[in-house]
């Protein structure tokens, strides 16, 4: 589900998927939205990505899982409760067919904005 043509915006963005799955990265969108509420949405190479000062996180959809990328220190902060998730230094999956944990998506959004009113991001 990897998009290949240049995106100008999310909903673009969004546009290029089966409806289920635009469900899915809606309510993500909205979660992030929500936590952080002066955050600008933009595409960044090619994916949704909220930005204050700097980039606090970035989402996109695959076949098998939605990449959620709140950086490295956004990992390294939740690292217990993304036990369950497969994890790299950057970026978390969660599985398509599983709901995602909206509640720590945005527990994570809001560190990733503390850290960057403070100005203490990687």
């Amino acid at each position: 589900m990897q998009i290949r043509v240049k995106c100008r915006s999310v909903d673009e963005f969004l546009s290029y998927y089966p409806e289920e799955v635009q469900e899915k990265l809606e309510s993500l969108r909205s979660t992030i939205k929500k936590a952080a509420p002066k955050a600008i949405e933009t595409i960044s190479y090619n994916i949704p990505a909220y930005k204050q000062t700097k980039v606090l996180v970035y989402f996109a959809a695959y076949k098998n899982h939605i990449g959620f990328y709140p950086t490295s220190s956004g990992i390294r902060e939740f690292i217990n409760q993304l036990s369950k998730y497969k994890v790299s230094k950057g970026a978390v999956q969660f599985p398509i067919d599983q709901p995602l944990p909206l509640g720590l998506i945005a527990k994570i959004v809001r560190f990733r904005v503390k850290e960057d009113t403070i100005g203490t991001n990687p």
